[in-house]
């Protein structure tokens, strides 16, 4: 995401109450400041406070550039008034109709509306190989709002295929290549990010809204096959 955005002064993490994504995104030298919704204060408290989870995200909840808020995601995007350059939603699976309301129709709308111009906004959109019509509903719903997609997976050791959806409301590309400090990925190895194999192909879904929370069933069913 922060490799398509026209810039990085402001950025919103929804979730990520691990400071792990505040982690990398001040890998980044001109993120200016980051501000992190998470609802529940005592897995904010923990990340910053216990040493062995400090030690992991770096100290980043720490970091003057990082501002925690612990409430509701939607409720922060329909009160507020800034704009985000990145918005970044690390929020768990939508397994229940709490948590798939951050999914939702309505939430993207609202995050939409505080996406600065030439911002770029990224979905943890579960997996795209076992949770196959979940992911693409996660798609189908930010483009239910007029956003533009750009899905793209990456393997996990701890979680296998994994799956992310990037949007915008320009038509993206994908990048050619994403430098942080000292590290660059570039060429094929990136390129394969954005190729989805047969097995991870589009499926024809409903988008997930707050009167039908299409998502959850999928999820639910796509998961259930595995238990």
């Amino acid at each position: 995401a922060l490799a398509l955005a026209a810039r990085h002064a402001q950025v919103l993490v929804g979730g990520g109450g691990d400071g792990l994504a505040a982690r990398e995104l001040l890998k980044w030298p001109d993120v200016g400041s980051i501000t992190l919704v998470d609802l529940d204060a005592e897995v904010t408290n923990l990340a910053r406070n216990s040493p062995e989870l400090s030690a992991l995200n770096r100290h980043a909840l720490a970091d003057p550039r990082v501002h925690v808020l612990n409430q509701d995601a939607l409720r922060f995007l329909e009160e507020s008034e800034r704009l985000f350059d990145v918005e970044l939603f690390d929020f768990p699976d939508p397994s229940n109709y709490a948590v798939g309301k951050l999914y939702s129709t309505a939430f993207y709308r609202a995050a939409r509306a505080r996406l600065s111009p030439g911002g770029v906004m990224v979905v943890q959109a579960t997996s795209p190989l076992f949770a196959r019509a979940a992911f693409w509903c996660v798609a189908s719903t930010l483009e239910a709002v007029g956003l533009h997609t750009l899905p793209y997976h990456v393997y996990i050791p701890s979680f296998g295929e994994w799956g992310f959806v990037l949007a915008a409301e320009s038509p993206l590309r994908a990048p050619e290549r994403v430098t942080v400090n000292a590290d660059t990925l570039r060429g094929a190895r990136l390129a394969a990010l954005f190729e989805l194999p047969p097995d991870m192909q589009r499926v024809a879904t409903e988008p997930n809204r707050l009167n039908n929370q299409a998502l959850v069933g999928y999820y639910l069913q796509d998961w259930g096959r595995f238990n």
